[in-house]
């Protein structure tokens, strides 16, 4: 099982590979979690949250990874399988990120897209 101070090391060493201009009003930077978490509308835990963006009028912004979500995917597989994963999710918050800052919402819209077919894979 790849650990959570693993996955750590590894959102680091991604995370130092971003442009410092990403990271501008990020105030809260990155935040690991040891949490699994699931959507709310998830059934029998199928739909797994891996990461969220923030935005918190008292905390300010930041990104949250589900360290847990992370390991009870990608944990028993490999290291390199592991890092990809964690990559393509810090990269999808950050564009959350960025888009937030300029007013744009076209991935949320795409995530709801994604959710509204989840929805209909159930029925």
């Amino acid at each position: 099982m790849i650990g959570l101070e693993r996955i750590n090391v590894l959102l680091d060493e991604i995370a130092e590979t971003f442009p410092a201009a990403l990271f501008e009003q990020l105030n809260g930077g990155i935040v690991l979690l040891p949490d699994s978490k699931y959507h709310e509308e998830a059934r029998e835990n199928d739909l797994y949250i891996m990461g969220e963006y923030v935005r918190d009028r008292m905390m300010g912004n930041y990104i949250v990874i589900y360290g847990g979500s992370f390991q009870r995917l990608y944990g028993e597989g490999s290291e390199r399988n592991m890092k990809r994963r964690l990559e393509e999710t810090l990269k999808h918050e950050f564009v959350h990120h960025v888009e937030a800052l300029a007013g744009d919402k076209d991935l949320e819209i795409e995530d709801e897209r994604n959710l509204a077919a989840y929805r209909k894979r159930g029925k």
